[in-house]
């Protein structure tokens, strides 16, 4: 064991100096803000506000996605159809879809202009106000009704299927078998799933900026935009970034808290059978609900392509400069995530001291409680002296985005690395494979799929990101979120649809491309 060490000493010192960049990027950059900070550290009321609105609309949010998702899950895990693997699998696509462009596809559909409000006005209704607090909990049902449709699917799926065998050898009813088999799991998962969607809304600002942004429907986040912004309002904006990160860390260690162990026990991975869920009453509620679910989720996209279809070809060449900014920060972000991530997976698999190893792992999921305006800034601050801070808006941004995706690129890489060095790392020992050697012939084959996965989020999360570049990019140096966001500001929606078509396609080309690439002659 002792050999086993050696190789790894390189790993561990990038790691760790990985590691500290992202303590000196998360909190470092806080602490530079309020070193140039002016004034007290008051709360006004409009402050005071926004931590309101933030809280009551994450939890709005999150309690719609988990009650939406729940029947929409179970008819899922009951039924057996032609393209349920597609469905399923498109479930995971508005985690990559740009948050600006879904936007815009929801005001479409569900705007005082859009299709639903169309179809009121045939009866004499009035139309829908999607703006305010509505329409951001209606933005954030729509990412995250999907993200807990698939955890909880998951949790169905781990029922073993003798379970339902014998309840329906017991002659248990749908009730009988919601009760004993189907409440455990969900007492399990659903506490999580809230949890998970609570975090990722208290953190909003594209949605906020979008259908919110009055006194009374400001996220915390979007306050601290408009304290640099508008204000130039240091000590506000840090004071308001240490409370966020404060009400995300207490979200993430409640999430640790709220967790129930599941215990549904082993099985044979037999096909599941529902014979309680046999009655016609039954089919026809599921097959509703996958309908229903599948219409919120697909209209919006339909209705940006029939929209922005025509218009592609007669975007002016500005666009497809932004476009081409655009892949460029995104390219540069994979970059920066696949390093880190890489560099942070080797050192936690590597180390034997569990405790610096799991340290080194918190430090990486720190980036989803903090405040990527606030990252930004303090960067700014740093190199205010020595450069002009609009000439670095996109490198700023590309190291912001990654930085914002390394939990996710960690997630997926970490099990993975542990469960190759698990199973042939002491293989490797006997064959002596140490350094660079054992990097390339061991771990990289083996971790080519998760890496690939990674650099896909990556790249697509940065193609759509609308935060730092929102904040100080020269106007005609602005990515396509960004132009999309002023097209939307200024009201030429079919120019609008056309770029966001533009944007949603580059960033599932950017998506599949890497995806794919990790995929192609890999090992596992």
């Amino acid at each position: 064991m002792a050999d086993r060490a050696q190789p790894l000493n390189l790993s561990v010192w990038a790691g760790g100096l990985a590691a500290a960049l992202i303590l000196t990027l998360t909190l470092g950059t806080i602490a530079a803000v309020l070193a140039r900070a002016e004034g007290s550290f008051a709360l006004g009321a409009g402050d005071l506000a926004a931590i309101r609105f933030t809280l009551v609309q994450a939890v709005l949010s999150g309690v719609l996605s988990c009650v939406l998702a729940v029947p929409v899950a179970r008819a899922l895990a009951r039924r057996r159809f032609v393209g349920r693997a597609v469905l399923v699998t498109l479930m995971g696509a508005p985690f990559i879809l740009p948050v600006i462009v879904a936007v815009l596809g929801l005001v479409m559909v569900f705007g005082r202009a859009g299709w639903v409000s169309g179809a009121l006005g045939l009866f004499g209704l009035p139309p829908v106000h999607i703006y305010g607090l509505h329409g951001v909990v209606l933005a954030h049902v729509f990412f995250n009704l999907p993200l807990a449709t698939r955890l909880i699917l998951q949790g169905w799926l781990s029922i073993p299927a003798e379970r339902f065998r014998l309840a329906a050898t017991l002659g248990m009813t749908p009730r009988d078998v919601a009760r004993h088999l189907e409440w455990p799991m969900l007492r399990a998962t659903l506490p999580g799933a809230f949890m998970v969607i609570f975090l990722i809304c208290t953190t909003s600002f594209a949605v906020a900026l979008a259908v919110g942004g009055g006194p009374r429907a400001t996220t915390v986040e979007l306050a601290i935009y408009q304290a640099f912004r508008f204000d130039f309002d240091l000590s506000r904006a840090a004071f308001l970034a240490l409370i966020q990160l404060a009400i995300s860390g207490a979200a993430a260690l409640l999430a640790l808290w709220v967790a129930v162990p599941q215990a549904t026990g082993a099985g044979l991975d037999r096909t599941v059978e529902r014979w309680d869920a046999a009655r016609p009453g039954l089919r026809v509620l599921d097959g509703a609900l996958i309908i229903l679910a599948a219409l919120f989720l697909l209209l919006p996209l339909t209705a940006i392509a029939l929209r922005g279809l025509p218009e592609v070809l007669s975007l002016p060449a500005g666009v497809w400069q932004a476009a081409w900014r655009s892949l460029c920060v995104a390219g540069l972000s994979v970059i920066v995530t696949v390093v880190l991530a890489l560099s942070m997976t080797l050192a936690i698999t590597g180390l034997r001291n569990r405790a610096l190893a799991k340290g080194i792992e918190v430090t990486g999921y720190l980036a989803v409680a903090a405040s990527p305006l606030v990252i930004g800034t303090g960067l700014f601050l740093i190199v205010f002296p020595f450069a002009n801070p609009a000439d670095l808006a996109l490198p700023v941004t590309a190291l912001v985005n990654a930085v914002m995706a390394l939990p996710f690129a960690l997630r997926a890489l970490v099990p993975a690395a542990q469960e190759v060095e698990a199973r042939f790392g002491p293989l490797a020992d006997s064959l002596g494979m140490t350094g660079w050697h054992r990097l390339r012939r061991l771990t990289l084959p083996r971790l080519r799929r998760p890496l690939g996965f990674a650099a896909a989020l990556a790249g697509a999360l940065s193609m759509g990101d609308l935060g730092v570049i929102a904040l100080f990019a020269d106007p005609d140096a602005g990515t396509l979120p960004l132009l999309l966001y002023r097209l939307m500001g200024s009201y030429r929606m079919d120019q609008a649809a056309g770029v966001a078509l533009v944007l949603l396609g580059l960033s599932l080309l950017v998506f599949w491309l890497f995806d794919r690439g990790g995929r192609v002659d890999a090992d596992l």
